[in-house]
């Protein structure tokens, strides 16, 4: 069974609910795109087997949920476990997560609204914000509001289009790929730095002795 048959069943089951759960757990199991169960639940509300609003509410209702699940993760990790993890990543320094806590200290309510409009990002978005102790009330009121406005688009998209939904799935799969190669990209150049700068000799082996 396809992830579609499956969200499509849990509907059918469930009805607007169904949908909730399929995106609480979208947050955390990034392969079953949002992009691909919210079309598909403005389809099914078109055809009557559930209330429009109904699927607004419970999909918005659902993005919250497995955000804040993933925030707890964060919270319970805590800095120092996440800095000790992180340093034991090759090729990564205490100072590039002491320079990306530094960011998300300045940009974090920027990253945690914007980023539940961009995919893969959108979920994990959430844990660096336990991480850093976000006040909760701020962290859910940035991805209500986030989640609200990208589910909406996504499911009036579905609504309209009806069975063409799918239309809507292929724009973003475009979009996704986008995003996913700018993400590798910035990884593979980060390596690369890394490795050239861990091959040039230090100022101390370059000099010579007086």
């Amino acid at each position: 069974m396809s992830a579609i048959d499956w969200v499509n069943g849990l509907m059918d089951t469930l009805g607007a609910p169904g949908a909730g759960i399929a995106i609480a757990l979208e947050n955390l199991f990034p392969p079953i795109p949002s992009e691909a169960i919210l079309p598909l639940a403005g389809f099914a509300a078109s055809t009557g087997r559930m209330s429009l609003a109904a699927v607004l509410l419970w999909t918005t209702a659902g993005s919250v949920i497995g955000a804040l699940a993933l925030y707890g993760v964060g919270a319970l990790l805590g800095r120092d476990r996440t800095v000790a993890l992180a340093a034991r990543l090759p090729l990564v320094k205490v100072s590039d997560i002491e320079r990306t806590e530094a960011w998300f200290l300045r940009h974090g309510t920027k990253a945690v609204f914007f980023g539940r409009m961009i995919p893969v990002f959108r979920s994990l978005v959430s844990v660096p914000a336990g991480v850093e102790r976000m006040p909760l009330p701020v962290f859910l009121a940035l991805t209500t509001l986030g989640s609200a406005l990208w589910n909406t688009a996504f499911v009036l998209a579905g609504h309209a289009l009806g069975a063409n939904w799918t239309q809507v799935t292929d724009l973003v799969s475009a979009y996704s790929k986008v995003v996913l190669a700018v993400a590798a990209l910035s990884v593979v150049a980060f390596v690369a730095v890394r490795l050239l700068r861990r091959g040039r000799p230090s100022p101390t082996e370059v000099s010579e002795p007086s």
